[in-house]
């Protein structure tokens, strides 16, 4: 597999979009930098270019149910999709937190892949694990108990116990189905032939080269099933040549408004300019954004003015800010209140309801 530049480049095509997708960029990474919700920014961001990202593989994945299933607050059992929607959320936030240039590097790579390893894929089969026969903990309290259904209980909790020491001993033990993994995929040579790619870009501008560093990801899908890798690792690499060093780019959301008849064509200039296009309208869409939630942030702090010192609503504010989308029970949590006071907070606050419904309700800023 190899991934080759076509030689000579065409300047002349590529020097427009290029200069419009550095300037977006480098003016949303200005705007960033001294910017009081630049941590809000890039939380809120993280999640919808999760959901996005799922959208590219053609799954869908609501934000509110990636929002509630990261507080552990699912409405329901989470999905196949809402889990690998959570694995990108976690592998944004690591790649974010760590070194720039580290995701792309052999170690960053490595660490990431076993990370992912087995995370929401329905090929991957758990080898059942046999039952100890050694004594039940636990039974012991419940032995003098006529009540038939404890009982029951006690035994489900002392099998619950034996299965976590065999598993913290062990650990998981997962198999790839052939038939979803190809045997022969050749991940290393793959692997090999993207890095080789990358090392090519490296005298060229730094939204090119990530842009060729996206699409060679998707021409040679060195990792099945990881097609989303692919911009986490460019955005990675914007930070590395100092493109975008105070936010990690949102790549995956700005490929989401690109056309299917734009990004899945054969020839790579049409590609390559498409993905320009992206990453220029991202970064004119998260200006924007940003403007938007620093008003919303401003009506709000004018609500709180006067308020005791001890007040909880200038935590609330922050907290919304950080967040596509809270409950009452992601307010009781960060806060320290119980549910009932977190319903207060929220009317004093004068947030917007999202869902609509009667129960399970959520505010938010959009």
């Amino acid at each position: 597999m190899v991934y080759r530049l076509p030689e000579p480049l065409p300047w002349a095509t590529l020097a427009t979009p290029l200069a419009a997708a550095e300037d977006a960029l480098a003016r949303l990474d200005q705007q960033l930098a001294t910017s009081p919700i630049r941590q809000g920014w890039g939380a809120r961001t993280a999640f919808a270019d999760a959901c996005a990202s799922l959208a590219l593989q053609g799954d869908l994945v609501l934000l509110e149910d990636l929002v509630l299933h990261d507080a552990g607050r699912d409405r329901h059992a989470p999905t196949q999709e809402l889990t690998r929607a959570h694995a990108v959320l976690r592998t944004r936030r690591r790649i974010a937190a760590a070194d720039p240039g580290w995701a792309a590097s052999p170690a960053g790579l490595a660490a990431l892949c076993e990370d992912l390893e087995g995370v929401g894929d329905q090929d991957t089969v758990p080898v059942p694990v046999a039952p100890s026969v050694d004594a039940a903990d636990g039974e012991g309290d419940l032995a003098d108990v006529d009540d038939a259904f404890s009982a029951e209980l006690a035994d489900i909790d002392a099998l619950i116990a034996r299965s976590s020491r065999l598993l913290a001993d062990t650990g998981p033990v997962r198999a790839k189905s052939p038939l979803v993994y190809d045997p022969a995929w050749g991940e290393t040579d793959r692997l090999a032939a993207w890095r080789h790619a990358v090392a090519d870009t490296r005298v060229l501008p730094p939204v090119l080269a990530a842009t060729i560093a996206v699409d060679a990801w998707t021409a040679l899908e060195p990792l099945q099933h990881r097609a989303w890798l692919g911009p986490l690792l460019a955005a990675d690499l914007l930070r590395a040549r100092d493109k975008a060093r105070h936010h990690l780019p949102a790549l995956a959301s700005a490929l989401r408004g690109v056309p299917r008849d734009r990004w899945l064509v054969r020839d790579p200039l049409t590609r390559w300019l498409a993905v320009l296009g992206a990453v220029a309208a991202g970064a004119e869409q998260g200006m924007r954004d940003h403007d938007r939630w620093m008003l919303a942030r401003e009506v709000l702090q004018a609500k709180v003015k006067g308020k005791r010192g001890s007040s909880s609503l200038p935590r609330l504010i922050d907290l919304v800010l950080a967040r596509p989308l809270v409950s009452t029970t992601t307010i009781a949590d960060a806060l320290g209140v119980s549910p009932r006071a977190a319903q207060t907070l929220v009317a004093e606050l004068g947030l917007r309801e999202l869902t609509g419904r009667e129960r399970y309700r959520a505010w938010g800023i959009l």
